[in-house]
């Protein structure tokens, strides 16, 4: 989590000085900064973009990834995948980070803080074909259904298409590394994967388009 921690500390100073200095009667820093009121926020660089930028669109892609894979997790009864599904919420908040730090005005400095390590793909990887060896076959499509877990992992990977979509738009302008956008499009795989397994768990029929 090297990343994540470098950024959240500077981040977090930095709304607390803000929160304190606006609040005169009361101690306790506050959820709200005012300083994106104008419509533009802070890239991990510190370059100030539009909030419709590129950059916020990746990143409010992936957050809206996150929630949903975090609802996802309030409905299993699956305890591996749900232990997944924990690991890749705490990586998309890795993944974010070098989101946040788009090549055109990050230092060498920035990279290396937020550099993405290539293995975590390895590592979906290795789950998918795990998860794969005790379901049948595809022989035909399927529609996005099965138990409530599976039902609501596939909208979390249509929501991973959505925000491979955004990287992909960041990738092609050379803002963010190849390793980004291949780590969300292996994580959309994965998620295809898991909720055909919650649904076999929980004994839900996927249904087959005809």
């Amino acid at each position: 989590m090297f990343a994540l921690r470098y950024i959240a500390r500077p981040l977090v100073a930095t709304r607390t000085l803000n929160a304190r200095l606006m609040s005169s009667d009361d101690s306790r820093p506050k959820i709200y900064t005012r300083t994106g009121d104008k419509g533009t926020s802070a890239t991990f660089t510190g370059q100030r973009r539009r909030k419709d930028d590129a950059v916020f669109e990746a990143l409010g892609a992936t957050d809206e990834l996150n929630s949903h894979i975090g609802y996802v997790r309030s409905l299993l009864g699956h305890p591996e995948v749900s232990k997944q599904l924990k690991w890749v919420q705490c990586l998309l908040q890795d993944l974010q980070a070098a989101i946040a730090t788009p090549n055109s005005s990050a230092s060498e400095g920035h990279k290396i803080k937020t550099e993405f390590p290539a293995e975590h793909i390895k590592e979906l990887e290795q789950w998918i074909d795990a998860h794969s060896e005790s379901l049948p076959p595809l022989r035909n499509f399927i529609l996005p259904s099965g138990s409530p877990a599976g039902a609501a992992l596939h909208v979390a990977r249509s929501v991973c298409r959505r925000a491979e979509r955004r990287v992909t738009t960041l990738f092609l302008d050379d803002e963010v590394d190849e390793v980004v956008m291949r780590y969300i499009n292996r994580l959309s795989d994965y998620l295809f994967v898991a909720a055909r397994i919650c649904s076999h768990h929980e004994n839900a029929e996927e249904v087959i388009y005809k």
